[in-house]
């Protein structure tokens, strides 16, 4: 394998220091200047213009409003500007109040996130400082302990009893160990226990790390980019654009039907050819798009009511005809507490030696203490009782 295509998990701490131009004693707030300069914020939001004009697309995309917009123009052509301009005002009400809706969603969201600005511990010209998460550049020696959140995706250099949980990423919900050394290329991500990456926590233990990958290079970020990508469509807006398409064809095909029965009359072609196209102007449904979001807005606002943001209206209608909610996020739906069933010798009978033996080291360990440690602990408590 090409030593430039060998992943930076895989790579000895010495070579990933040089790929990146970083050293095992942190930047210099000149260095890390000029990074920022150069990498980019440490921030996984995209462009407002580039979004806004994703957001508007949106709105105008749908065939419905296509067939209003090309009903406008041919309302100009046929010097009949008032009907033109009575659509024109429909469609853009309509796109404004949708678009309106999901960017106010987008900004709230991102107000949320600024009232907790998070910060990283940093090795700054040989001191440990504070800055803001979006300031930590590649090639930053980061420290942690716990309680800490990773700022960006980092090579472990030392740890003590360090335990992550990478929830977030990998939905597991134990924490994980880290264990200093390399690993091979085509190590899983869960597997890669000399890393660290972003948007994780460190839940007991302290280490350092050298950043590698941050903002939209990131783990993170590409999970991030993969759900920014266009979803698929709801029942909703299949039927929305199935109905735009029935529209386009019956339209199409009554004017064509229409301007050819005129012809074969003998009338005259200007005036059949105008007659079909003012025929389909005025079987276009104008009030159609306004009245979707109209009460699309309504479900929103209701939500919102309830403390709830919905960042897209079209999922107003798929909540609303929801019967059943399945999840698999048990811990975050239930109660997430561990139950002890029972402590068994190897004979398969209860034995409150084994409960006893269990206890002591769960209690006495210098490592995390995950949920199962702290039920046997409980469990083998004179208050506890003893295991059915």
């Amino acid at each position: 394998m090409n030593v430039n295509t060998i992943p930076w998990w895989a790579k000895s701490v010495e070579e990933t220091a040089k790929d990146i131009g970083g050293s095992m004693n942190g930047l210099t707030a000149a260095e890390a200047a000029i990074r920022l300069r150069r990498y980019g914020a440490n921030a996984l939001t995209v462009d407002k213009s580039s979004r806004v004009v994703s957001l508007m697309s949106r709105q105008l995309s749908s065939p419905i409003v296509l067939v209003l917009i090309a009903a406008a123009i041919l309302s100009f052509a046929l010097h009949d500007a008032t009907d033109g301009l009575i659509i024109l005002f429909i469609v853009a009400a309509s796109a404004l109040l949708g678009f309106w809706q999901e960017f106010y969603a987008a900004t709230a969201i991102e107000r949320l996130q600024k009232m907790v600005e998070s910060q990283a511990e940093v090795v700054r010209d040989g001191c440990v400082i504070k800055v803001p998460l979006y300031e930590v550049v590649p090639g930053d020696l980061v420290q942690f302990s716990a309680g800490s959140g990773v700022p960006a995706d980092c090579r472990l250099l030392e740890l003590r009893d360090l335990f992550v949980n990478e929830a977030a990423l990998t939905g597991e919900t134990f924490p994980v160990e880290k264990i200093l050394g390399n690993l091979s290329a085509d190590t899983p991500m869960t597997r890669r226990t000399n890393a660290l990456f972003q948007g994780t926590h460190v839940v007991s233990g302290t280490g350092r790390g050298l950043v590698v990958r941050t903002g939209r290079e990131t783990q993170l970020g590409a999970i991030l980019a993969h759900l920014r990508a266009r979803p698929e469509e709801t029942e909703f807006e299949q039927g929305v654009r199935q109905f735009g398409m029935l529209l386009i064809r019956v339209t199409l095909t009554l004017v064509i039907l229409i301007f050819a029965f005129n012809v074969y009359l003998e009338r005259p072609v200007l005036d059949s050819f105008l007659f079909a196209l003012a025929l389909a102007v005025g079987l276009t449904p104008e009030l159609l798009p306004a009245i979707i979001s109209v009460n699309l807005a309504s479900g929103a606002r209701r939500m919102a009511a309830k403390k709830v943001i919905v960042k897209r209206l079209v999922s107003i209608e798929n909540f609303g005809s929801m019967d059943v909610l399945c999840s698999d996020k048990t811990g975050t739906l239930t109660e997430g507490t561990v139950r002890l069933e029972g402590a068994f010798a190897p004979d398969g009978k209860q034995s409150l030696r084994t409960l006893q033996l269990a206890a002591i080291n769960a209690t006495c360990q210098t490592g995390f203490r995950n949920p199962i440690d702290d039920t046997i602990s409980a469990a083998a408590q004179p208050s506890g009782g003893r295991p059915p």
